[in-house]
């Protein structure tokens, strides 16, 4: 316990340095490679001042991250305990996968200079694919079963074959979730920082080493990313972070084998997906939306929330829902 501990806050202050020191060092890159965020035309009007402003920069937390880990990573198997951090590694693979499709996602935007870049059933098909891997990986070395157990109860229901489809809704879904929170300044670095920060607590809780160091390089790094992506945000993470994010998340969920746990957790994730959702939904059926713009921080926006607001709101419920989650493992 004690040596996991004094890891965990190596790797959390090393990410946390490397992270404030290389988006420092990116974000005249960027601004020079003119890698700026173009903002769309339906977009809230007042979002136009951020035209410009670098995106990718979650180049940088994703490059400390993993320097942090592997130095950890050096650590553990120098003294023979490297098969602990296995679930690490894959886990970190589905992250890099995601960050890797989101990557080829923003530049493609910069290429055509908008803000659309791989098409929908190509971002789709992409992640099926890592989250189809990852699945696969965990299976076959016996880190998950087929069954799922139920929050607040002793209950598992065995899936069998099924669960092989739910895992894929509940990866690719909650990816694209922590994307969609990614609109206004640092709300999706907030939300995931704490998220983390509950899944460091699992982590000690059940000596969990993969998760307690993959949580604090996690928390590390969206600190060490805030110095800059607070309101008003010098660098945005682009999709090539959010994506990376989403796949974390996830992948935390299933490395203590409770993925139904991220969709409380993770609630104001999955609460931007639901109010797209819905836009849509009402809008082709009565041509009628229900919030003034999804995703539904923008709605808030709309209704005059400053963007420090929704960030303190999204991140307090997050950990309220943390809070309750821990009561439900």
């Amino acid at each position: 316990m004690k040596e996991l501990l004094v890891v965990f806050g190596v790797v959390l202050a090393a990410s946390f340095l490397l992270t404030a020191l290389l988006t420092r060092i990116i974000i005249p890159i960027l601004k020079g490679k003119k890698a700026g965020q173009h903002i769309l035309e339906i977009g809230p009007r007042w979002h136009a001042d951020k035209e410009g402003t670098p995106t990718m920069g979650g180049i940088a937390f994703i490059m400390a991250i993993l320097l942090a880990l592997t130095g950890a990573s050096i650590w553990f198997a120098v003294r023979g305990k490297q098969r602990e951090l296995i679930p690490l590694a894959l886990t970190l693979a589905l992250a890099v996968m995601n960050g890797l499709i989101g990557f080829v996602d923003d530049f493609c935007k910069l290429m055509k200079k908008q803000n659309e870049g791989l098409k929908a059933y190509q971002k789709s098909v992409l992640q099926v694919l890592a989250a189809a891997v990852y699945i696969f990986v965990l299976k076959s070395l016996g880190y998950i079963d087929t069954s799922v157990h139920i929050p607040f109860t002793e209950i598992s229901v065995e899936l069998g074959i099924v669960y092989y489809v739910f895992a894929l809704f509940v990866i690719v879904g909650m990816v694209n979730s922590v994307n969609l929170t990614d609109g206004v300044d640092g709300l999706a670095g907030t939300t995931t920082l704490i998220v983390f920060g509950f899944f460091a607590f699992v982590g000690f809780q059940y000596l969990h080493t993969s998760l307690t160091l993959l949580s604090g390089a996690l928390v590390g790094g969206m600190l060490g990313f805030l110095l800059y992506n607070l309101h008003p945000a010098k660098v945005f993470m682009g999709d090539t972070g959010s994506l990376f994010l989403g796949g974390a998340v996830t992948g935390a969920a299933f490395l203590v084998n409770d993925p139904i746990i991220v969709f409380l957790v993770g609630g104001m994730f999955v609460l931007e997906s639901v109010s797209v959702i819905l836009q849509v939904g009402s809008f082709k059926l009565r041509h009628k939306r229900i919030f003034k713009m999804a995703p539904i921080h923008h709605h808030f926006e709309q209704c005059g929330w400053k963007e420090g607001k929704i960030v303190a709101v999204f991140g307090t419920v997050t950990a309220m829902l943390c809070v309750l989650a821990w009561f439900g493992l």
